[in-house]
């Protein structure tokens, strides 16, 4: 399994980025796929997931109407488009994939490496 995130970088407040996840080595169809923060001193926080079975989605509140996260399985790929980006949505992105029943358990397997999102004035 190979996550490989792209689209990183340094925006200012209200701006906007997007995120990219390129997955390879499991069927993309069955699993579940998003995106997990950190910032410095902070625990790990799911931001969102998308059920690649169903097309559902799931964010956490702080990200809700801001943030979107979709899939295109003919590319393997998932994206996270951030808007009207907040000083505290700075931290290390993460892209992670596994089976659904484990997302929404809170225990997921596979791990891209992440990529630094900083939003600043």
């Amino acid at each position: 399994v190979q996550l490989v995130e792209s689209g990183g970088g340094w925006v200012q407040p209200g701006g906007s980025l997007r995120l990219s996840c390129t997955a390879s080595g499991f069927a993309f169809d069955d699993y579940a796929i998003g995106w997990f923060r950190q910032a410095p001193g902070e625990e790990r926080e799911g931001v969102a997931y998308i059920d690649n079975r169903d097309g559902s989605t799931h964010y956490i509140g702080a990200v809700k109407g801001r943030f979107t996260i979709s899939s295109d399985s003919s590319k393997n790929m998932a994206s996270l488009q951030m808007n009207s980006l907040k000083l505290e949505d700075t931290a290390i992105y993460t892209c992670a994939a596994d089976l659904p029943h484990f997302f929404s358990a809170g225990v997921v397997g596979y791990w891209g490496r992440g990529t630094q999102v900083t939003v600043s004035s």
